[in-house]
């Protein structure tokens, strides 16, 4: 309700400092407020200052948020020289009243609530971020307004704590740590598609594998379908009506065919090709697919929100009264996966969209059976109202980082639609054909994203195991050269990722590189150790370890690599 109210004395200040606004929208976000003007000269980050000067006075000036109710016809006329808020009323019902609030000679069309009196924001402390471009509701068709976010909290100390929060994860950023350790890059020639450098590589191949490890123990199979499909294909899943303008799409032969934007229609044609019978449920289904989506070049953001991508996917087959078994054993896995990463997490159920496919009564069902699988699960959740995918409500699983923030990755949806989009069967026990339950899932998410988010996480400083570079080894000088090579052949031998650096510089130097480079490791050998075959160590974190033996250092970061520790 502040933030609400603040984002009111935000436009109120604006329309006192500039000539000719036409004001657009301005809802309450998560960390603060912004609105949306149309405005004939550009706000500039040096404007800051007096518009928020502005919004102090607004607020010491103790007005009322005056709330008034008036007619479809009433707020067109008030509202005659704004193309947007008459926009937005004419979108109204017919008969439908119309709430309005003034703040003092300032009048919004708004639904409220706000606090009574502006005295009431005094302690409140908000900090203007940034203006970008924003089309008018989201569509590119429409005229570009200027967006101004405001970080907004109800007290001081909030507000630095947010500030601080951005200022680290404005160093992890992971687009500058990517270009930094040489992790992956975006080319203008392929927007949103990322490409992956040596470095990047083995990281993805990493928490592929690990990926692969932890399913394999879980019972999953693991299978591949093609990346294009043709249209019909969509058509019964449903894809080709409810999410057309995100796909890719072309003519081969006069036949429409598709990229796929998901893997799971290809999983329903996997489970076609054979009859079933219920004694192979569950059937755990796994699949690192590629998928495209036609994001807007607006909307693209380094590997967080790509157009192409490598999705964890998996389709579960089963039977009714295995869903809160299934469910708690991909819960288990999510458990196991990200407490390897140091990551804790948060539930929230998803419930059915405006656009969805399917009556009622079967979401209902659905939402009941993943409400009564959260509470055996015992852990805390919350409701999500309306934000179910389009064929089946979902458990959406909110990580949280080293710093505080929240990332949604995994996912358990329950479907009750595609199997009988499709089709599907098995033979119960009876001998009679029956329609199976299926859970779609992931767990990164997004393998792409995912690696996104954890070189934030661990600010590009990744642990042993998925260090692309994991042991450095340094020469003081030539004299010692040979046996930093025989160093280098012992730790490849073990399997370790090793680099020599042998280049004519002073040790501290390159030290001090490595250290840029996040090396989990360093070992430095001159003389003494060729003379004493020891290996001097020091640790990214820990600093000098010492010298010891060879064997020793093998020893223990093996076990540190296999057990993949955190730190």
């Amino acid at each position: 309700m502040m933030r609400h109210s603040m984002s009111h004395v935000l436009a109120s200040a604006v329309g006192k400092l500039y000539k000719d606004v036409k004001f657009a929208i301005g809802p309450a976000i998560d960390n603060g407020f912004y609105y949306d003007f149309d405005l004939p000269e550009s706000i500039k980050p040096e404007d800051f200052n007096k518009i928020e000067q502005k919004m102090r006075e607004i607020i010491n000036s103790n007005l009322d948020f005056i709330r008034k109710v008036i007619s479809k016809a009433e707020a067109l006329k008030l509202f005659k020289n704004n193309p947007y808020k008459t926009e937005l009323i004419k979108d109204l019902p017919e008969g439908e009243d119309i709430s309005i609030y003034y703040l003092g000679d300032w009048v919004d069309l708004c639904r409220g609530p706000h606090v009574e009196n502006t005295k009431f924001l005094r302690g409140f402390a908000f900090q203007i971020n940034r203006v970008s471009g924003a089309y008018w509701r989201g569509s590119e068709k429409n005229k570009m307004l200027q967006r101004v976010y405001v970080y907004g909290f109800d007290d001081k100390q909030k507000l630095k704590d947010y500030l601080t929060m951005m200022e680290e994860a404005l160093k992890r950023d992971h687009r500058k740590l990517g270009k930094e350790l040489g992790l992956f890059f975006i080319s203008d020639y392929a927007q949103g598609m990322p490409f992956y450098m040596p470095c990047g590589m083995i990281i993805k191949e990493e928490l592929i594998k690990y990926w692969r490890e932890v399913h394999k123990k879980a019972g999953y199979l693991e299978i591949e379908t093609p990346t294009a499909m043709n249209r019909s294909l969509w058509e019964v899943s449903g894809h080709w009506g409810h999410y057309k303008k995100g796909m890719y799409s072309f003519t081969i032969e006069e036949e429409d065919f598709a990229i796929k934007p998901m893997n799971c229609p290809g999983g329903m044609i996997y489970y076609m090709e054979n009859m079933h019978s219920y004694k192979e449920f569950p059937l755990r289904v796994g699949e690192l697919g590629k998928v495209h989506r036609h994001e807007a070049s607006g909307t693209l953001h380094g590997l967080f929100r790509v157009r192409c991508f490598t999705q964890d996917d998996a389709h579960i087959f089963m039977l009714p009264e295995q869903i809160e078994s299934e469910i708690k054993g991909v819960i288990d896995l999510v458990d196991e996966v990200y407490s390897v990463f140091g990551l804790t997490y948060h539930l929230e159920l998803s419930t059915m969209p405006e656009d969805h496919i399917g009556e009622r009564a079967e979401w209902e069902v659905a939402e009941k059976a993943l409400e009564n699988a959260l509470k055996k699960l015992g852990k805390p959740w919350k409701l999500n109202p309306g934000d179910g995918a389009f064929y089946g409500p979902k458990i959406d699983i909110h990580i949280k980082d080293s710093i505080g923030r929240t990332w949604q990755c995994g996912t358990i949806q329950l479907d009750m639609q595609m199997p009988k989009r499709f089709n599907l069967e098995y033979t119960d026990k009876d001998g009679n054909k029956k329609e199976p339950v299926m859970i779609h899932r992931v767990i990164y998410g997004s393998i792409d994203r995912f690696m996104g988010i954890i070189t934030e996480h661990f600010a590009g400083a990744f642990p042993l195991w998925l260090a692309p570079v994991q042991v450095k080894i340094m020469n003081i000088a030539e004299n010692s050269l040979e046996y930093a090579k025989e160093i280098v052949a012992l730790l490849q031998a073990q399997g370790f990722r090793i680099e020599l650096d042998d280049r004519n510089e002073k040790i501290g130097k390159k030290i001090r590189d490595a250290q840029l480079m996040k090396v989990p490791y360093m070992i430095v050998v001159g003389e003494q150790e060729k003379e004493q075959k020891l290996v001097a160590v020091r640790g990214r974190k820990s600093g000098d370890l010492g010298k010891m033996k060879l064997e020793q250092f093998i020893k223990d970061i093996k076990n540190e690599n296999d057990i993949k520790a955190i730190f």
